[in-house]
């Protein structure tokens, strides 16, 4: 398991603190002023240190494919987007270097000015509603119940496939839908277009018909689109 370089630094940060404050407490040194100083480093900088490099640790684990999928309400989404044979949205985006395994974050955040901060308390009504009731559901209940919060939006697509490029462009349908897409008036996940992202979890007519949607999808290559 990889362990980041900031975690060992916290880890040594922690140590050093709960050595001075044993060190205080043991020896009762004289308090002077570099004694005071020492101390300052064993109570405040270092004790602050690891809990900023802490939350920073935690909120990056976030983002992670491993954390959307801790709870058994999204096994099955999970599993369709690692499953190697799969053609849907969700799997062949999961397979390219740009998004590995934080694709659930990169697909689903907020990209706007607060972004992070939306995205951030949108998982914590998840949570909320995990501990409270889905957590209750078998499989079944699951694809029943448990739907987006609201429609995808074009933008989170547009990250990426900046709609400009000239692979995007050579594709007709792309260009006669080109202000509709830019807009949101059409949706890139319709099912005209390329369909639901995790189309297991959708009724069969919201799923696109046309098999070469996805074949078109299988490139790992993202620029110029």
């Amino acid at each position: 398991m990889h362990v980041s370089p900031l975690s060992w630094i916290a880890l040594a940060c922690a140590i050093v603190a709960a050595g001075i404050m044993l060190y205080y407490l043991v020896k009762r040194p004289r308090l002077d002023a570099a004694g005071k100083t020492v101390m300052l480093l064993g109570v405040g900088v270092l004790p602050i240190t690891v809990a900023m490099i802490g939350n920073m640790q935690g909120l990056a684990a976030t983002e992670r494919q491993g954390f959307c999928g801790s709870c058994h309400t999204m096994d099955m989404w999970i599993e369709d987007a690692n499953d190697p044979e799969s053609e849907s949205l969700a799997a062949i985006h999961s397979r390219t270097r740009k998004f590995g395994n934080k694709s659930c974050y990169v697909c689903h955040k907020d990209y706007g000015m607060f972004g992070y901060a939306m995205t951030k308390m949108g998982g914590m009504n998840h949570v909320y509603e995990f501990l409270s009731e889905w957590m209750w559901y078998d499989r079944d209940e699951v694809l029943e119940k448990i739907h987006i919060s609201r429609p995808f939006k074009n933008e989170n697509c547009m990250q990426c496939h900046s709609t400009t490029g000239s692979i995007w462009s050579d594709v007709s349908d792309h260009n006669g839908l080109v202000d509709e897409l830019r807009t949101g008036a059409t949706s890139c996940v319709s099912a005209g277009c390329h369909g639901n992202a995790h189309p297991f979890s959708k009724p069969e007519e919201e799923t696109p018909s046309n098999a070469e949607v996805h074949t078109a999808l299988q490139a790992p290559v993202l620029e110029g689109t």
